[in-house]
Formats: C-alpha cells, structure tokens, sequence
C-alpha cells in the first residue's frame, strides 16, 4: 500500500487454476509508471495459500503481458508541456527489469533462490517481500519522538520539522500524520505520548501562553519524566527566551535546547542525532 505510492500505477486481478484441485486464486498485478524517470516496473500481491506451494514461477511467465498493461488495458500519458513531442506513452516507458512479490507467506527459499537465479540470467532482479520485511518495515515506521506544538504554529514550525524528519528517515507522531478521519484526538495524542520513546517540544510565544490542550499535554511529558525516571522531552526554542521559558516551567530552563533560527534542516539534524544516540 505504501511502496512506490509516488508512482502511477495500473492494476490487474490475475486468476491462477489449480488444474488437480479445481481451485482458483486471485493475485493482484501492478505495472507502476514512472514518467520522470522514463521507467516501468511490476510488482505482485500474493495472498495466504494453501495448496499452492510456490505461484511465483508461474506469474513470472507473464511479465510480458503485464508491462503491455499501459497499451492494452488503458492508454496512459504524461505531459506538463504544450508541444506534441513533450507527450510521454506509458508503454514506451523502459522495463527497469524490477519485480517484486509481496507475499503473505515466505516462499520457499530453494525456489526463491531458483527463481532469482534463472530471472537474473535475462537482465530481471526479483525481489520478495514477506513476513521479515513487513516486521523490519513496521519497526522503520515506529515513530521515535512525538510533536508538541501550539495549534498557531502548526504550519509555520511544526509541520515543516515533521516533514524534514520523514526525509531525515526519522518517523516522528505528528497529528497531520498520525491521526485520520474519525480517530479520537484525545485517545490518539495520549497513545502518541505514551509510545513515542521522546518527545519533541517546540517552545514559542504561543506555546507558553497557552493554558489549554498544549498545557496539558507538557504535564502529562512532565509526568512521564517523573514516572520513568528519565529524560524524555527534546526542547526548540523560537522567539523565545530563558527568562520566558523559566517562568513556564523552571526545568525546562535548564535543558539543552536548539533554536529554530538555525533553519529546519540543521534543526532536524541536531534532534535526528539526538534521537540516535
């Protein structure tokens, strides 16, 4: 669902016959277009089987006609141009020789190591993802810090930090991301603050006037620190001083902080490497 969600892609339900069982499965085809980068590649969703042993080498005979998908199934084009010629086809896109098998269950690893061998003899790397890389993908996505933040500085300072820490390869709870429709603001913050090994605290003039929901949830980080026994908050200062950040909250005077004036990506680095260590 969420690899290679950048990219266009065309999808086509694939029927295999089990010919001594008489049992039908259905597994997702995805030829996905990359118009940017002048290629196309395929991956396949394979469910939870349980009297096929290994569908893979079979939906590896119809590479062909998946990467037609662009010409046969739906014309696709791209263009951000006004000329004729600054039109790109999908199906003249270049194969990148790229096929993933993500599967529900692990393949066998004899014929994983097969197929990989024979594929390769024709310029074509498979690569499978199962169990193990869902299990590493979860871990990777785990937020490390939660975003406090006043709701005024939501656009200005906290959601540029989230999004250079998702580029930092550091997943942050940041309310843009982690909640959706329908979710429980309340319950959702309150498993975020929980969870999150830290918590990043961005101190600004609204911050320390508000009495309300930012207020509170300091006191329950506050709390935390107290309960666990160590220190979890990870202080940014903006336009803020010692003496304003004292009279909130004398303990948070004393903490190392980085400034926001420094820019957002030196800031993220500093609490990237402060997370790290």
């Amino acid at each position: 669902m969420k690899d290679f969600s950048r990219d266009l892609s065309i999808e086509k339900k694939w029927k295999l016959h089990n010919t001594l069982t008489g049992s039908e499965i259905e597994v997702n085809a995805r030829v996905y277009l990359n118009f940017d980068a002048n290629a196309k590649y395929v991956a396949f969703y394979v469910p939870e089987l349980s009297d096929a042993t290994f569908p893979e080498a079979i939906l590896m005979n119809n590479i062909e006609e998946i990467l037609a998908l662009p010409n046969a199934d739906v014309g696709v084009s791209s263009s951000f141009g006004v000329l004729p010629n600054d039109w790109i086809e999908g199906k003249d896109l270049n194969f990148t020789g790229r096929v993933f098998f993500y599967s529900e269950r692990d393949p066998p690893d004899d014929a994983k190591t097969q197929l990989i061998s024979e594929a390769a003899t024709g310029g074509v790397r498979v690569i499978f993802r199962s169990n193990a890389y869902l299990k590493r993908r979860i871990e990777m996505e785990k937020p490390k810090a939660f975003i406090s933040h006043d709701s005024r500085d939501k656009f200005s300072i906290a959601g540029p930090l989230a999004i250079q820490m998702q580029r930092f390869m550091c997943p942050v709870w940041y309310d843009e991301f982690s909640l959706k429709v329908g979710d429980s603001l309340r319950e959702g913050i309150e498993t975020g603050l929980k969870e999150c090994p830290k918590c990043i605290l961005i101190l600004t003039p609204n911050f320390l006037t508000n009495n309300g929901w930012s207020k509170r949830e300091y006191d329950s980080i506050f709390t935390r620190e107290l309960v666990e026994r160590q220190q979890v908050i990870l202080p940014v200062w903006s336009d803020v001083d010692a003496a304003g950040v004292y009279e909130y909250s004398p303990i948070l005077a004393d903490r190392v902080a980085v400034n926001w004036s420094l820019g957002v990506e030196e800031v993220a680095r500093r609490l990237v490497r402060a997370l790290d260590t």
